[in-house]
């Protein structure tokens, strides 16, 4: 008896499992999909890191944290952050536009701040978060304790070697407010450069209103253009690899031509202090001349 009892108990478990598998994918749609796709094909054992010459915790992190953000000289910031003329202060509308892009499900950083909190203190207070970004905006400045995050460090699928830094990968979780003013410094950014002509006819990327569709039909458009000239056509595709990472700082903020939107700039690309990841224990903060530059994207 109790031997029946105990397979019905499994047939049973096994037959709701099956009946619940049905309905999932008798209602999938386009979001839904992936998680189904998950769930279909398993989560892959988590691979621990075992690096050569690294034999501890601290030794391993030390290791990935000189591979993926190596120090590099950084002027210090300066003393007196006089404040530029003629910037307009951040208006609650544009930052409720901020926080509707932002999801309640992205991981914080060091803080452990998520963009739900910020929303919560805006609908209580409309001009809390103004009041604290427009200075910033209005010195250049961007403040050490927004630049640090936490790293998570992710294996890399199909590598045959798992004892080199290269097989993972680091997943950087920012300060949620430090998103924010990003984001605000972002659209500053490309209305000025769009007024200022020094975007590219065909610049997609980074731009509000312009997407994957636009990239793709200006490809087409040009392909067949030259196709019926009889020309041969070929496409190159180029993926600069750490190219924020290493961008000078002084020379990105000498630069800018007479009439670029240079104001926002000297906070962004000075060093930052970024939180290095650490998969074994509390989180280091490390100097490096990783720039947060995500906003200069457009330029």
């Amino acid at each position: 008896m109790a031997r029946l009892a105990r397979n019905t108990y499994f047939k049973s478990i096994q037959s709701a499992k099956r009946v619940h598998w049905l309905h999932l994918l008798a209602d999938i749609d386009s979001r839904s999909v992936w998680d189904a796709r998950k769930i279909a094909a398993g989560r892959a054992p988590d691979r621990f890191p075992t690096l050569e010459n690294a034999f501890s915790p601290t030794e391993i992190n030390n290791n990935l944290l000189q591979h993926f953000f190596p120090p590099r000289p950084s002027p210090p910031p300066p003393l007196i952050l006089p404040a530029f003329k003629d910037v307009p202060p951040v208006l609650p509308s544009v930052v409720s536009s901020a926080l509707q892009k932002s999801s309640n499900t992205s991981a914080p950083g060091p803080s452990g701040i998520p963009y739900s909190i910020w929303k919560q203190v805006h609908k209580a207070n409309e001009w809390i978060l103004p009041s604290l970004f427009t200075p910033l905006l209005t010195h250049g400045y961007h403040p050490l304790a927004m630049k640090k995050a936490n790293g998570i460090v992710l294996d890399k699928s199909g590598k045959p070697d798992y004892r080199t830094p290269t097989s993972f990968r680091i997943i950087v979780l920012l300060e949620t407010a430090s998103k924010i003013l990003e984001r605000l410094s972002a659209l500053r950014l490309a209305a000025a450069a769009r007024s200022l002509g020094l975007l590219h006819p065909n610049q997609c990327g980074s731009l509000a209103g312009v997407g994957c569709f636009d990239t793709v039909a200006t490809l087409t458009h040009e392909v067949r253009l030259l196709q019926a000239a009889s020309f041969k056509v070929s496409t190159l595709f180029l993926d600069v690899k750490g190219g924020f990472d290493n961008v000078c700082a002084n020379k990105l903020v000498s630069s800018p031509k007479e009439g670029s939107p240079h104001i926002w700039l000297p906070g962004f690309s000075l060093s930052s202090s970024v939180a290095s990841a650490n998969l074994f224990s509390k989180a280091h903060l490390r100097s490096s001349g990783r720039s947060l530059l995500a906003p200069l994207s457009t330029l």
